[in-house]
C-alpha cells in the first residue's frame, strides 16, 4: 500500500529534492547517499513481501547491521532536510536522496515517484550482497534473484560503484573503483575490464562480473557505450528503487494538477 501523497506532500518532495542538492553538493557526499538508498531497498524479498525500500535502515538494530558501517552518517545528514519537510516520509527521502546524487554526479535522471510507507520494524541480518561471497556469482544471483532483479540489474546497478571508495573500518577493504570518484559515469566498466588497475579497488564480486560469461557481455557493452549503461541503470535503479512499493498513479496525478492549479492561481 502507498500512503497518500496530495499537492502540500509533492510540494515538500519538490523542496526535499532542492535541499538535497544543496546539501549533497556542500558535503561531497553523493557515495554515501546512493549507499544508504540502495541498502535500504536492496533487504526485499519478493517471496515473503518483507524488508524494501521502507525507511527502516533508520532504525538502530538495522543500522548496526555488519554491511551498514558508516550509514550512520548519511542518516544523520538527512536529518536536517527531513526536519524542513517533516511530512515526507523517511522511505521516500532515503530514495530520493539516491536519485539526486547520482544526477548531481553527472549521471542519468532516475524517474521518482513518491508514496512510501516507513517502517518500524526490520528484517533480519544476511539480506544484501556481501563483498567476499560475491566472488561466486550464485551469491550475487540468490541475492538480486530474491528482491525480483535480473543479471542485467546486477551488472548494471555494480556500475553505480563509479562512485565513492570503500573504507577499511566499514567493509574491509580500502580504495576507490575509479579515476573520478564524484563523477557518475561508465569508467568503473571501463577499468574492470583492464588487465591491471593501480591504487583502484576491485572487490571478489567486481571482478565475478568479468568471469562469469552471463555477466561478462554486459560489462562489455556498458565499458564500450555509457549511453546504454546510464540507459539500463536508470531503469534498475527505479526497479530497486520501488521494490514491494506500488504507486499510486492516479492520485499522483491529481495531486499534481492541484499543485499546478493552486500554483496558477498564486501567480
Amino acid at each position: 500500500m502507498a500512503r497518500v501523497v496530495d499537492a502540500v506532500y509533492l510540494k515538500q518532495i519538490e523542496k526535499a529534492r532542492r535541499l538535497l542538492r544543496a546539501l549533497i553538493l556542500s558535503k561531497q557526499c553523493a557515495p554515501i547517499m546512493l549507499r544508504l538508498a540502495w541498502h535500504d531497498a536492496g533487504t526485499y524479498d519478493a517471496t515473503t513481501k518483507t524488508g524494501g525500500p521502507n525507511g527502516s535502515i533508520r532504525n538502530e538494530p538495522e543500522l548496526r547491521h555488519g554491511s551498514n558501517g558508516g550509514l550512520e552518517i548519511a542518516v544523520d545528514l538527512c536529518e536536517g532536510v527531513k526536519a524542513s519537510c517533516p511530512k515526507i516520509s523517511y522511505a521516500d527521502l532515503y530514495q530520493l536522496a539516491g536519485v539526486v546524487a547520482v544526477e548531481i554526479t553527472g549521471g542519468p535522471s532516475v524517474r521518482f515517484v513518491p508514496g512510501r510507507k516507513d517502517s518500524v520494524e526490520s528484517p533480519g541480518e544476511g539480506r544484501l550482497p556481501d563483498a567476499v561471497k560475491g566472488e561466486n556469482a550464485s551469491h550475487l544471483r540468490d541475492v538480486f534473484y530474491r528482491m525480483g532483479l535480473s543479471d542485467k540489474d546486477i551488472v548494471a546497478l555494480s556500475g553505480g560503484h563509479t562512485l565513492g571508495r570503500a573504507h577499511i573500518d566499514r567493509s574491509g577493504f580500502d580504495g576507490p573503483w575509479t579515476k573520478e570518484p564524484l563523477k557518475f559515469d561508465n569508467s568503473y566498466f571501463v577499468e574492470l575490464l583492464k588487465e591491471d588497475s593501480p591504487g583502484l579497488l576491485q572487490l571478489p564480486s567486481d571482478r565475478v562480473l568479468v568471469e562469469d560469461t552471463e555477466f561478462l557481455p554486459y560489462v562489455e557493452l556498458y565499458a564500450e557505450d555509457e549511453e546504454a549503461f546510464f540507459k539500463d541503470y536508470a531503469r534498475s535503479h527505479k526497479k530497486l528503487s520501488e521494490l514491494g512499493f506500488t504507486p499510486d498513479y492516479m492520485g499522483l496525478m491529481l495531486a499534481k494538477l492541484k499543485l499546478a492549479f493552486t500554483s496558477a492561481r498564486g501567480h
